[in-house]
């Protein structure tokens, strides 16, 4: 199922959600013993440094993980292509100019923004104006 590639349109109903589950970002080494699997994590990442796991801060907490920043994620409920172009900027350059970082993945069928959770609701009203603004 292929999804939606018009910038115009994509934005227009990209329906931001804002989960309320707490998120952070942490680096487990090769010859870490913390289970990825008890982290239940929502999303992962090999890098030459390590794998990046993005996990309920909970389950952080509970494994003794270092992170930095809790995050909440909104997740743009619009089917967008993987070869869709601008979403992620358009997004980006409108949190930008919130003064709000972004940190976005880019799964199968959706765009999710993790937000650090101080500006969450900041976030989420930006992108909600953004896609009004688009219809």
């Amino acid at each position: 199922m292929s999804g939606e590639t018009d910038l115009n349109k994509l934005i227009g109903s990209m329906q931001p959600v804002l989960s309320e589950s707490e998120y952070v970002f942490a680096s487990l080494e090769k010859d870490s013993q913390v289970s990825v699997a008890e982290l239940a994590p929502l999303g992962t990442f090999y890098e030459k440094e390590g794998l990046t796991v993005i996990v309920p801060k909970t389950n952080a907490d509970v494994s003794g993980l270092s992170y930095e920043g809790v995050f909440q994620c909104i997740t743009l409920n619009v089917h967008s292509s993987l070869d869709a172009v601008g979403l992620t900027a358009a997004v980006s350059a409108a949190l930008t100019r919130e003064n709000i970082s972004a940190n976005v993945v880019a799964a199968y069928y959706h765009d999710h923004i993790f937000v650090p959770i101080a500006k969450a609701n900041q976030a989420l009203s930006c992108l909600q104006k953004l896609a009004r603004d688009c219809e």
